[in-house]
C-alpha cells in the first residue's frame, strides 16, 4: 500500500530523519510515537509530498511519489497537526474549494462532499462559518478534507491535539471507524489513544526508527516483567530479605502503608513462577495478601526505548 525506504531529511548539518524504512499494508492501522523532535511530523510531510527527501523513496500503490506526485497523492488523505482551514469560509465552501484543489471531477464533487461530511460527522454544520466552530468540529472539518476523493491511506498528525476529553473520545471513535477499511498512520502523544486505535507501533527517536511491532511484542522488547506483592506491614523487612535471593531480580520499589507493605519488583527475562515465590515466602513465615503480575504499560516501553527515559532521570 505505502512503502518508505531509507527516508532521510536534513535541516542544516544534522538529519531530522535518517534512514527510516517501513511499509503499511491495506487495512492496517499503525501508531507513530516518539518524543518531541523525534521526526514524526517531518516523516509524515515526506510521505505526503509536502517535503522532498534528501535520500530515500516513498512508494504509494506502486507509484514513486517523487516521480509521479499527482498520481501518488490521489491515494493519500493528509490531516496536518494544524488543519489548513479558511476561517472565513463555510464548511461546505471550504470542502468545495478543497475538492477542486484535489482535481475531483466537477460532476462528482457534490457526492464526494456529502460523503466526507457524513464520514467525519459534520453534516449538521455544513452551512456554518469555520471561524464559529469549536476546536473539535474544526478537527472534524480537517478530517473531512482528508477524506475527499476517498483515499485508501489516511495520514493523521496529532488529530486530537488541543481537544477536551469528550472531544478526544469522539475523534478517537471516528478514526477507529475509518480505520476499518483504510490504511491509517496516526501520530499522537496520547499513548492510550494509539493503543486503542492501532494494532502496530512505529517508534521514532532522534530521527531513527527504533521499534516496529505490535503493542504486545513491543512490550516484550524491553526484556523485563514485574510482579506486585502485598504483605502485612510488619513483614516488610523479612520480605525484602527473601526477595534478595530470587534469581533475576533487577529492581525493587517498596511502599509501606498503615497496615500493609507493597513491593513491586522487576525481573530481567522471564518472570519466576508464582508458586516458587509463594513457597519461598511461606517458608519464611510471610503471609501473602496479594500477588499479581504487572505488565509494562505503553508509557513504560516508550520511556525505556527512547531518550525520554534519560531526560526523566536527569
Amino acid at each position: 500500500m505505502i512503502k518508505v525506504e531509507g527516508l532521510t531529511k536534513y535541516f542544516g548539518p544534522r538529519p531530522a530523519v535518517e534512514g527510516v524504512s517501513f511499509s503499511l499494508s491495506p487495512g492496517e492501522a499503525a501508531g507513530f510515537l516518539g518524543p518531541n523532535g523525534a521526526g514524526k511530523t517531518t516523516t509524515m510531510n515526506l510521505m505526503t509530498g509536502c517535503l522532498v527527501p534528501d535520500a530515500g523513496t516513498v512508494t504509494v500503490e506502486g507509484i514513486d511519489l517523487a516521480a509521479h506526485p499527482g498520481k501518488a497523492k490521489r491515494h493519500i488523505g493528509y490531516l496536518p497537526e494544524q488543519p489548513p482551514l479558511y476561517q472565513d469560509m463555510t464548511v461546505e465552501e471550504y470542502l468545495t474549494f478543497a475538492a477542486a484543489l484535489k482535481r475531483i471531477p466537477a460532476a462528482q464533487r457534490s457526492a464526494q462532499i456529502d460523503k466526507a461530511l457524513g464520514d467525519a460527522a459534520v453534516s449538521g454544520v455544513r452551512g456554518r462559518l469555520i471561524a464559529n466552530l469549536s476546536k473539535g468540529y474544526k478537527q472534524r472539518v480537517g478530517l473531512a478534507q482528508a477524506l475527499l476523493g476517498e483515499p485508501e491511506i489516511l495520514i493523521l498528525d496529532e488529530p486530537t491535539v488541543g481537544l477536551d476529553p469528550a472531544q478526544i473520545v469522539e475523534i478517537r471513535q471516528l478514526i477507529a471507524a475509518l480505520a476499518c477499511d483504510r490504511t491509517v498512520l496516526l501520530s499522537s502523544h496520547i499513548l492510550a489513544e494509539v493503543q486503542a486505535v492501532c494494532g502496530r507501533i512505529l517508534l521514532l527517536d532522534g530521527g531513527r526508527l527504533v521499534a516496529d511491532s505490535s503493542t504486545e511484542a513491543l512490550r516484550g522488547k524491553v526484556g523485563s516483567g514485574a510482579l506486585e506483592l502485598v504483605v502485612p506491614r510488619e513483614h516488610g523487612a523479612a520480605l525484602r530479605e527473601v526477595l534478595r535471593h530470587v534469581p533475576g531480580l533487577s529492581a525493587m520499589t517498596t511502599q509501606p502503608g498503615e497496615a500493609v507493605y507493597t513491593a513491586r519488583f522487576q525481573f530481567e527475562g522471564e518472570l519466576p513462577g508464582r508458586a516458587a515465590i509463594s513457597q519461598a515466602l511461606s517458608a519464611a513465615g510471610i503471609p501473602i495478601l496479594e500477588l499479581k503480575s504487572r505488565q509494562d504499560s505503553l508509557e513504560d516501553v516508550f520511556l525505556a526505548l527512547t531518550g525520554a527515559q534519560k531526560e526523566a532521570k536527569a
